[in-house]
């Protein structure tokens, strides 16, 4: 795989090669259900979903062309870029969005990142969204947009180096900025949805304190009450405004003491006005008070009118004064300063009369909220005639506000609650004036009540007119750590009236799984922009040169067009190209000519050709000559443009649209450039683009391409990657953001999955070094979308590729069995089996009609050149029944005919077959009772064209065979043998018997499902299941029983093993030798990794070894497959006890011949040199030569110590 610089900072560690020696196998094939696909070479590689819960993270790209996550964040990143002061220095990567979170640090909407560190640093200071930045080396300045408040400014302010937040001139803006951009004089451009300036936006109410803070549900306490029945409960002044004394409507404190009264709530609040009716009671009353807010303990300032005087705008603090006077019902004090609490406590320091005390209080607001917790709203006592209030459906809990604002409501969604409609809160407000407001929602963070694993997605709708128009509704995900609040609709909105009241509706979004989490807590309405002034409609050109601000907007062009737009434009993206501003957005302005997208040159506007688009612009990105506009348009104004759906690309140079195929079903919010692998060792920059579509549309020769949410348009292809069926990265997700690092590479924002390549179901397997390769049997891909497929690998109700072999020489056909789609070379449809033919110009090809669809090929052997096909296979052959079992010809390429009589019995299965060796014998295992009239459970043998039982006393479910040598064949399952349960059984062909393995019973937790043998003679193997409490088992058997422990986590389903030769070895232990290793594959999670799809196990450590997705989750792989058996041999292996006799015995008859030998030599040369005469022709009498040579000349010696050979 090609290399792409990394970003700066990052580490990406290689992993050691698997040194795996396969090639005496042949071809080797791995198949599976996946449909993207990797080796494990960087640490930083996983087997993760793309989040759909509403979070993002910052990505980075591996060398390898994967991408790997540095820091996550708890909601959405909007925008990044870096933050590189005058002198050249990096202080690190600014990122701003929705999140209240990111790399596990509170950081409220923006955060700085160091990308040597990975450390996050947060910028306090600011409440809400940020949308956009822009980051200003010239002036060491970010300037931050959003959808916020802080540094006493609105939706637009500046960090600057060194200092921190600083406010800009204009304050802001009195609406949301959604892009900002340097133009080429130095001045900052802003769009957004604003018309005005922040210090020109007057956004009081015209009607102030008229939200009453409900005291009647706080806990009330006082301290110096009097002990007089009547008058010694503190809670007899809630809720009393009619400023009667007596019994049960005063409270007094003790005669001539100072006392105080306090009230805590269970949500906090920002008080505006304090009413006060002083008790005169006996001549009691209270002179003077003061008002502390907590927990800040801080004495608030009021100002009043005197009652006695007349006089306004008095001042008070530590001793404001109650009036003695009857005829004054009640006093008013407001609040000089707006002060956050949850409590207040009000201290009585001087009295009238004998005794201090009070008849009545009750507090004010500004803000206009409605609680999810009814008894927080506006008092029910208050006789308001239409207050806030809430209405809920459904199981809700009350949660304490903990860390939160206020108190709110949870419920947990169950199969009794999976109707959206039946789980709800509307909150109704008080809205007494008319006009422009912007309405909020804020969700309680997930940290603090122990929810981020559960919670999930609400669907928010408004009702704000009486006339009933329609409000888009919006879906919140509420993943937030922290406390956020979210802006979910801004525009007029009717007050209350008998016939309507303005409402906001919280409903759990559907298909949610069991046990979601949602949370409902408040509703705020605030008031608009009553008097804007500029009438800027989005667009504003800031000068941060000037030391004096310019309201006059005619003066800037920039201005002046967004003066020119309609008062509802909002303006979504801004792109500078070549001294040149486009412009897109929402906007349609018959009078300008301007339809969603115009652009403004040296001193003009200028409608772009065809007269813009047909619909709003949501992103722009500009790379060469091209802009890239996204949105959910269909052409331009005047149609002339096929091919422009919801994407487009804008030819600056020659001034012409072009189609991106045809682009995509649905809206595109973002388009983001990435560094793509598409082909090997090819990478080059394509346009990625991302939204809510789920399909990409087909286009000249081109189908519809089902995707969710996600392409990649490849320029020099003028193709989408997912059209081109190249040998390409596998790419999934969604992408926000992307910023270049000084002296790096990208960093891009969003949620991605990624794989080296692209594969459906099956992959060949290569050494020397380790690679994989797409197997082309024409198998199609499923859908992506989010992680909720579900599988039963276990249970064998499975998808994709299970099986395969090869046959042939060379081999010239490959075969794939499973349930799968696939389609042949002719281009007709291809169910479940696969037959993919080398020879020649590779074809592919499936059988002819007559098995049922819903079919699945689990198990796959060859005789001669008939293919015996088994699984959950039902359907007609030769107008003949077939269940669990098909055979084919390969010669002929049809079905064989007869075929061998169908299985019977309860779900019938062939989960195994194994062909004896050296003999025309198919060992078929299973789920069946009988085959044809032949009672044969669980296993049956076909030979000459007929079924036979192998012994008896065998029952149960065959999962796997395997022989161990010619006449032993061991099954594996949940079985029984004469009615002893087992997991583990033997057949001796010579004796036609079934028995237990010794100890099966008790070492083995469960059904055996998949089993490898470890040696030649295959008297060791290893077996792999599930135990009964569902966690995985790996157990190797060499006479005694060995289980791997804890080495595989709880969710592991392993399908499939083999044990398989290295070029170099590893370190001895007693379950693998040095010069094997052990893969395991099927659906696996390692405690100290994650999820992987096959892992290589030496002994001691297991070690990802593949990754792969399907869709949007895990991967799996079920079973290697190769064209030759893996020959076992241990490097400084034990042989059996008769090999080494032989060889004892071998190697001493040989010494012994040698020692004769050398005897004879030596014997020869001393008589040579003594003398030799020949031995006489004539026959003589042996024996009487025998005492020439004495015995000991020869063999004297050989019981002599004699000193070692060197």
């Amino acid at each position: 795989m090609a290399l792409v610089r990394p970003t700066q900072g990052v580490n990406f560690t290689p992993v050691p090669p698997t040194n795996l020696d396969i090639h005496d196998m042949g071809q080797v094939a791995l198949t599976g259900d996946f449909d993207s696909i990797s080796l494990y070479t960087y640490q930083q590689q996983t087997e993760n979903a793309f989040s759909t819960n509403g979070t993002q993270s910052i990505i980075t790209q591996l060398p390898n062309g994967d991408f790997a996550t540095s820091v996550s964040a708890d909601g959405y990143i909007r925008a990044m870029c870096p933050f590189v002061m005058r002198d050249g220095t990096l202080s690190g990567i600014i990122i701003g969005g929705n999140f209240t979170s990111l790399g596990g640090v509170e950081a409220q909407g923006v955060a700085m990142y160091d990308s040597n560190s990975g450390k996050v640093t947060p910028l306090p200071g600011l409440t809400g969204s940020v949308i956009a930045l822009l980051c200003d080396k010239d002036t060491s300045t970010v300037y931050v947009g959003g959808e916020f408040k802080g540094a006493n400014s609105t939706n637009a302010v500046a960090w600057v180096g060194g200092s921190g937040w600083a406010t800009l001139p204009f304050q802001g803006f009195n609406g949301p900025v959604n892009s900002i951009i340097a133009a080429s004089d130095g001045n900052i451009i802003y769009g957004g949805s604003f018309t005005g300036l922040g210090n020109t936006t007057d956004t009081t109410p015209n009607q102030k304190d008229q939200q009453i803070i409900n005291i009647s549900s706080a806990n009330i306490t006082a301290v110096g009450t009097t002990d007089t029945d009547g008058f010694n409960n503190a809670s007899n002044i809630v809720c009393k405004t009619n400023g009667q004394d007596g019994p049960g409507n005063t409270w007094l404190l003790e005669d001539d003491s100072p006392g105080s009264w306090t009230a805590s709530m269970a949500f906090g609040y920002e008080p505006s006005l304090l009413r006060i009716w002083n008790t005169h009671q006996d001549g009691r009353g209270t002179k003077t008070f003061r008002f502390t807010a907590i927990p800040l303990n801080g004495i608030m300032n009021f100002t009043y009118t005197d009652p006695d005087s007349g006089q306004e705008n008095q001042y008070c603090d530590a001793r404001c004064p109650l009036s003695a006077n009857k005829n004054v019902p009640y006093q008013d004090f407001h609040f000089w300063n707006t002060v956050g609490m949850n409590a207040f406590r009000i201290d009585i320091s001087e009295w009238y009369g004998e005794g201090g005390g009070l008849d009545g209080i009750e507090l004010f607001q500004n803000d206009m909220f409605a609680y999810a917790v009814n008894d927080l709203n506006e008092p029910a006592c208050a006789n308001i005639p239409l207050g806030s209030n809430s209405i809920s459906t459904g199981h809700w809990t009350v949660t304490p506000s903990n860390v939160s604002n206020s108190e709110y409501l949870t419920a947990t969604l169950n199969s009794s609650s999976s109707n959206s409609s039946e789980v709800s809160v509307i909150f109704q407000p008080d809205i007494k004036q008319q006009a422009n407001y912007t309405v909020t929602i804020f969700t309680p963070g997930c940290q603090q009540d122990n929810t981020c694993n559960s919670r999930g997605i609400v669907n928010v709708t408004g009702n704000y007119s009486s006339s009933g128009l329609p409000v888009q509704p919006i879906s919140l995900y509420q993943t937030n750590d922290y406390d956020k609040y979210d802006t979910i609709y801004t525009g007029p909105v009717d007050i209350n009236s008998d016939g309507f009241r303005p409402s906001v509706t919280l409903r759990p979004a559907s298909n949610q799984k069991d046990g979601t989490t949602i949370v409902a807590q408040r509703v705020q309405f605030i008031i608009g922009d009553s008097n804007s002034t500029g009438s800027l409609n989005g667009l504003y050109e800031f000068n941060p040169n000037a030391k004096t601000l310019d309201t006059n907007f005619s003066s800037s062009s920039i201005d002046q067009a967004g003066v020119d737009l309609s008062q509802k434009a909002i303006i979504t993206s801004i792109v500078a190209l070549d001294n040149i501003t486009y412009i897109g957005g929402n906007f349609s302005d018959n009078s300008t000519g301007f339809q969603n997208i115009f652009s403004i040159g040296p001193g003009n506007a200028t409608s772009l050709p065809n007269g813009g688009l047909n619909a709003e612009v949501m992103t722009m990105i500009s790379y060469g000559e091209l802009l890239y506009v996204g949105g959910n348009f269909t052409n331009t104004m005047n149609g002339s443009i096929t091919g422009l759906n919801n994407v487009a690309a804008y030819n600056t140079t020659s001034r012409q649209w072009q189609p991106l195929g045809a682009g995509a079903s649905a809206t595109v919010y973002s388009i983001v450039t990435l560094e793509v692998n598409v082909t090997t060792d090819n990478p080059e920059t394509c346009v990625t683009i991302n939204g809510f579509f789920d399909q990409l549309n087909g286009f000249g020769p081109n189908k519809d391409v089902s995707v969710s949410g996600f392409g990649i348009w490849v320029p020099s292809r003028q193709n989408w990657l997912q059209n081109l069926h190249l040998q390409s990265q596998a790419i999934n997700g969604q992408l926000s953001t992307m910023t270049n690092v000084t002296g790096g590479g990208p960093l891009l924002a969003g949620t991605l999955s990624s794989q080296d390549i692209m594969a459906h179901d099956a992959v060949s397997l290569t050494d020397n070094p380790t690679a994989i390769s797409p197997l082309n049997a024409g198998i199609q891909p499923q859908r992506a979308g989010p992680p909720t497929r579900k599988r039963a690998l276990s249970e064998r109700n499975v998808t994709g590729v299970v099986t395969g072999l090869f046959h042939g020489q060379s081999p010239n056909v490959t075969i794939l069995g499973g349930h799968f789609a696939a389609t042949a070379s002719n281009g007709s449809s291809i169910d479940n089996l696969v037959f993919l033919n080398n020879t020649g110009t590779p074809t592919i090809s499936g059988l002819a009609s007559g098995l049922d669809t819903d079919s699945s090929f689990l198990a796959l052997a060859t005789s001669n050149s008939v293919l015996y096909a088994g699984g959950t296979v039902t359907g007609k052959v030769h107008d003949g029944d077939v269940n669990g079992l098909i055979t084919y010809d390969l010669d002929s390429a049809d079905y064989t005919f007869p075929q061998p009589p169908a299985f019977a019995g309860d779900n019938v299965a062939v989960n195994a077959i194994a062909v004896r060796p050296k003999k025309d014998q198919v060992y078929v295992g299973g789920s069946f009772a009988s085959a044809g009239s032949l009672p044969c459970p669980g296993v049956c043998v076909f030979e000459n064209g007929a079924w036979n039982q192998p012994g008896s006393g065998l029952g149960g479910n065959v999962l796997a065979l395997a022989w161990q040598g010619t006449d032993t064949l061991l099954a594996g399952g949940n079985l029984t043998v004469n009615n002893n349960a087992t997991s583990l059984a033997r057949y001796d062909t010579s004796k036609s018997q079934w028995t237990v393995l010794d100890g099966a019973a008790e070492n083995i937790p469960g059904p055996v499902t998949a089993l490898a043998l470890a040696n030649d003679p295959g008297s060791q193997f290893w077996v792999a299941g599930k135990s009964g409490n569902g966690s995985a088992f790996l157990i190797k058997y060499d006479g005694n029983y060995h289980s791997i422990g804890d080495g595989l986590g709880t969710q592991t389903t392993i399908l499939g093993l083999s044990v398989l030769q290295l070029h170099k070895t590893h370190n001895d232990n007693d379950l693998v030798p040095n010069n094997m290793i052990l893969l395991v594959t099927g659906q696996l999670n390692l405690p100290s990794f994650g999820n992987v799809s096959a892992a290589l196990f030496n002994g001691t450590t297991f070690s990802p070894f593949i990754l792969s997705t399907s869709g949007n989750s895990p991967g799996s792989i079920s079973q290697l497959f190769s064209e030759k058996q893996v020959q076992l041999k241990a490097a400084g292996g034990h042989m059996a006890i008769g090999f080494v006799v032989l060889i004892s015995l071998a190697c001493a008859l040989g010494a012994i011949f040698l020692l004769v030998l050398a005897g004879i030599i030596i014997e020869r040369y001393r008589r040579k040199h003594e003398g030799y005469s020949p031995a006489p022709t004539t026959y003589f009498d042996k024996t009487s030569n025998m005492g020439r040579i004495p015995p000991e000349h020869l063999f004297g010696r050989l019981g002599q110590s004699r000193p070692p050979m060197l």
